[in-house]
């Protein structure tokens, strides 16, 4: 499979995430099976014997008299979707292939060819090939478009069609037709091998200033935010003057992975906590004194898009007021969903809590408003017209305290981030105030 999204170039098993209708919930990590069993609920009462008469009598109807002959399965297993489906929009009767890809998406692991796509005049086009991965040992270049899957055109086919046809067994053997560059097709055969999705990108922005991005709550997204903040006080060579936490457009995911990210940037407090029926459904979260942010000033970006474990670490930085919360209002998605393995490889995903912030908060169907709105805007640069200065001035006087001479020119640099992005720009430049006057 590829590492990219029906919707934009991220992990396959996001966009499913988000189709559902919009965002998953932050979920509880089960690692082995559970029996539904185990979940302790309320005092039984008695079968409705009537309605269950109906559900026969309804059940029997269909398979007699539906213009096609229905099996007893089928009409089970629809039986049991519509039962969760009318509950809330997050409850979902997991098939085993969406059992399996929601596991997927929680671990960052699939198999797959490690290509970034997205889609360009109807043809599947490659946005990047992942490093050391088979497709980038095959010599896939950025740009190339896949115009066949083992001999199937992809013109036609839907992102979603071509993706699943990417993915599968690992150690299987694919084909794709490429074109490069408009020239003549060629074929390459790849062995699909596991693909780790990280969760987590960071660079320095400038001087002193980083930047974080997560794109879903995975398993070791809370790690991966760990290392990330590591290596930008490395690459900076002293601690960080600020830090924008890029929670934009993310999904959610794993409570857990939302708790340890949290806890990077607090160091006492509590982070969430949650509120269900069921006996292990009431859970509190608490920040340990360990600090790997250092403390350094931090504007979290959030925006519509932003739910579920998104708004968990959002609510808490801003209740405990380690950060500047700067964009959109959140997406407002304030549900907990227990996943509960059944037999035959399928599950039940439902929901069994609320969350609250550390202010007693629910943002469920609400959202999170950012302590500063800035809405996203096209950034649009202005031609320099003053090009001559006074160092490109022959026998101009050198500068008396040492310094660089910048004549006209001097200041070109290459493409960041924020030159494109004004709601990141904007959060720089608050950060740039803030070093400022906290070092006064």
């Amino acid at each position: 499979m590829l590492h990219s999204p029906r919707l934009t170039s991220l992990a396959l098993t996001i966009a499913l995430v988000l189709g559902a209708p919009l965002a998953r919930a932050a979920e509880p990590v089960k690692p082995t099976p559970v029996p539904a069993t185990t979940v302790s609920a309320p005092a039984k009462a008695p079968l409705p014997l009537d309605e269950l008469r109906t559900f026969a009598e309804v059940m029997d109807r269909i398979k007699a008299a539906y213009v096609e002959p229905v099996d007893d399965k089928t009409l089970l297993e629809n039986a049991i979707k519509g039962m969760l489906s009318n509950l809330d929009p997050h409850s979902a009767y997991l098939g085993p292939e969406d059992f399996q890809e929601l596991q997927e998406s929680t671990s960052g692991e699939f198999g797959g060819l490690g290509i970034e796509v997205g889609m360009e005049d109807g043809f599947v086009k490659v946005v990047s090939p992942i490093d050391d991965t088979p497709a980038s040992r095959a010599g896939i270049e950025a740009g190339d478009l896949i115009v066949k899957i083992n001999g199937q055109p992809t013109r036609g086919q839907t992102m979603t069609e071509a993706v699943d046809k990417m993915r599968g067994k690992i150690g299987e053997k694919i084909t794709l037709t490429l074109v490069r560059d408009g020239g003549t097709p060629f074929d390459v055969t790849l062995a699909r091998a596991v693909i780790q999705v990280k969760s987590v990108k960071s660079q320095l922005l400038e001087d002193g200033y980083g930047y974080i991005r997560i794109t879903q709550f995975q398993v070791k997204t809370g790690e991966e935010v760990g290392k990330a903040l590591a290596k930008l006080r490395k690459d900076n060579g002293k601690k960080l003057r600020g830090l924008v936490l890029d929670l934009r457009n993310n999904p959610g995911g794993v409570l857990q992975s939302a708790v340890e990210v949290a806890d990077h940037f607090l160091t006492k407090g509590l982070i969430v906590y949650t509120k269900g029926r069921i006996a292990n459904s009431e859970l509190r979260f608490s920040a340990d004194p360990a600090d790997a942010s250092e403390g350094v000033p931090m504007v979290a970006l959030i925006n519509g898009g932003s739910a579920s474990a998104s708004e968990i670490v959002a609510g808490a930085l801003q209740d405990q007021k380690r950060g500047v919360l700067m964009g959109t209002d959140s997406f407002g998605k304030g549900s907990v969903q227990t996943v509960l393995p059944l037999n035959n490889d399928r599950a039940l995903k439902l929901t069994t809590a609320l969350y609250y912030t550390p202010n007693g908060r629910s943002i469920q169907a609400q959202g999170i408003v950012p302590d500063i709105e800035v809405r996203q805007a096209k950034l649009t640069a202005e031609v320099d017209n003053d090009n001559f200065k006074e160092a490109d001035l022959q026998g101009h006087l050198g500068n008396g305290n040492g310094g660089a001479e910048r004549p006209s020119g001097s200041a070109k640099r290459k493409e960041r981030p924020q030159d494109n992005d004004f709601q990141l720009s904007q959060a720089l430049s608050l950060l740039k105030g803030l070093s400022i006057t906290h070092s006064k």
